[in-house]
């Protein structure tokens, strides 16, 4: 029963991503995405993108890092991409990944944990195209909301490209392809700085 009581407890503490805004808003909304949506539809994204991938990939792997990717923002909240972090940042995402997921019994939260880690080194297949679907999304809401959160940010077109592009291109390099004409368009429109 006690291994009962701490995965509903666990579940729960998530509960809280949902109170985590992010810098974009949804498709055709005034108000912002917050976290635990964005967690949902990028996974829900990465099942029906899997065959555009760079390399195979495990979509079960992959499913299981987007569900947990961005738990840590219980704690640290939602950061930009654009504007550098740093190891501090970086470690506090780390600590409160562990924290969340080592609230689960018999070392349950141990496998998300390496699989978070994973993730962020985006070194293999699965977290190469975990990452590029991540960075695609609010990339796609950007260019849906004539770049609202670019806009606010001062954000160029030389740092979508940088940071999206690379990350975009190495995991789904389709998608990329499909979406830096749309990112030089916004460029023309006076979305981007």
């Amino acid at each position: 029963m006690q291994d009962l009581i701490k995965i509903i407890n666990f579940v729960k503490e998530i509960d809280q991503l949902k109170a985590v805004l992010r810098k974009t808003r949804p498709y055709g909304m005034e108000r912002y995405e917050n976290s635990a949506e964005h967690s949902w539809q990028v996974t829900l994204t990465a099942l029906m993108l899997k065959d555009y991938a760079a390399q195979p990939v495990d979509i079960n792997r992959v499913l299981r890092m987007l569900l947990i990717h961005d738990l840590c923002e219980i704690d640290t909240g939602d950061i930009i991409v654009y504007h550098a972090v740093g190891a501090e940042h970086e470690a506090a995402e780390a600590a409160a990944t562990e924290r969340i997921l080592g609230m689960l019994p018999n070392d349950m939260g141990d496998e998300f944990i390496v699989l978070w880690h994973e993730f962020e080194a985006a070194q293999s297949a699965d977290s190469q195209f975990a990452k590029a679907l991540d960075r695609a999304l609010p990339l796609m809401h950007n260019l849906h909301d004539n770049g609202h959160s670019w806009k606010a940010h001062g954000i160029t077109l030389e740092q979508v490209k940088a940071i999206n592009g690379g990350r975009i291109n190495k995991g789904c390099p389709k998608l990329w392809e499909l979406l830096e004409p749309m990112v030089d368009d916004a460029q023309i429109k006076g979305w981007l700085s």
